[in-house]
């Protein structure tokens, strides 16, 4: 069941706004607010809603595009012709900007962790025209410390960084739009973390009395509260990240995972992947199991898209079918 109500439209595009992302952006469908209901949720006493950024764009979907927008929105201005990112061989991120590079005339260097194998992902990359340079992971490692679009080592002057996962304080900026199209009141908001650059989002742009849960996708991500901390412009207090629903780490899944989404997809019709959505929901569903949170509370999860990522997975899918 999907429907959309208590939402708004995308927001105006300021005036500021290039051109060329404003036609790109009014092709964009609504991102919806959809109630989920079950006999679990009713139970426990909480209201969840989905906050369906999955629905944005079937390619540019979730929060690839709310990160992408302002940082593509400052290449443009500055009339860079080259945008450069890194990302692994199933990287929703590099997925994303592959394609509005294409979309808006801009060439695209991917920096690709390991070796050159066959993934859905990386065959899309190359048929939207990405120049894709693999790495060694000692290599991808020291890549993650260039953190501005100036900061990559030997760029010439039309190209532009792009850090991992689009992480930098102008990808703050779009994630923090998403809130403003939420109308309803609200008590917790939970979202997935890979950079942890949509959870920094969240945190600044909602109301002060909500509560932000990021559930990490990989294992060992301690770190993450720093990296969090150091996105944010002012320190805040409303927000925690749960370590314990990475499934054996990054793009590691489990058959108990597979499980759990298989019976909400049965139950909901909304398509989830195992990587983000599909942990950010089996972790939640968990902590309401063990009354975390307080009868009445109404939360929603953002749904941040990626279902190119599923495609990994067709394997694994079919065991639990």
């Amino acid at each position: 069941m999907s429907c959309g109500i208590l939402t708004k439209q995308l927001p105006k595009n300021p005036d500021f706004m290039h051109v060329l992302l404003k036609q790109l952006e009014h092709s964009f469908s609504p991102s919806i607010l959809t109630p989920i209901q079950s006999p679990f949720l009713e139970k426990h006493g909480v209201e969840l809603w989905l906050k369906r950024d999955d629905l944005l764009h079937p390619i540019i979907s979730g929060n690839k595009w709310r990160k992408l927008k302002y940082s593509l929105n400052h290449a443009l201005t500055l009339n860079k012709t080259t945008l450069i990112s890194m990302g692994g061989v199933y990287s929703n991120h590099l997925h994303a900007l592959a394609y509005v590079g294409k979309e808006l005339g801009l060439k695209t260097v991917g920096l690709i962790r390991g070796e050159d194998i066959e993934t859905p992902t990386l065959h899309d990359l190359k048929a939207f025209d990405m120049e894709l340079r693999f790495v060694s992971r000692g290599d991808y490692r020291t890549l993650r410390e260039y953190k501005t679009w100036d900061s990559l080592p030997n760029l010439v002057e039309n190209e532009y960084w792009l850090p991992e996962g689009g992480a930098s304080t102008l990808a703050l900026q779009g994630v923090s739009e998403l809130v403003s199209e939420i109308e309803p009141d609200y008590d917790v908001f939970c979202v997935a973390c890979g950079t942890g650059t949509t959870l920094a989002g969240l945190i600044s742009a909602v109301p002060e009395n909500v509560a932000v849960l990021g559930f990490a996708a990989l294992k060992n991500a301690a770190f993450l509260n720093h990296d969090v901390a150091q996105l944010l412009v002012q320190p805040r207090d409303n927000w925690q990240i749960q370590l314990d629903y990475h499934h054996g780490g990054f793009a590691k899944i489990s058959i108990e995972l597979l499980e759990f989404m298989r019976q909400f997809e049965t139950e909901t019709g909304i398509l989830l992947e195992p990587v983000y959505t599909g942990k950010l929901l089996f972790g939640l569903y968990d902590l309401i199991a063990k009354n975390h949170f307080s009868s009445g509370q109404r939360i929603i999860a953002l749904h941040t898209g990626g279902l190119q990522g599923r495609r990994g997975f067709n394997k694994q899918f079919s065991l639990v079918e």
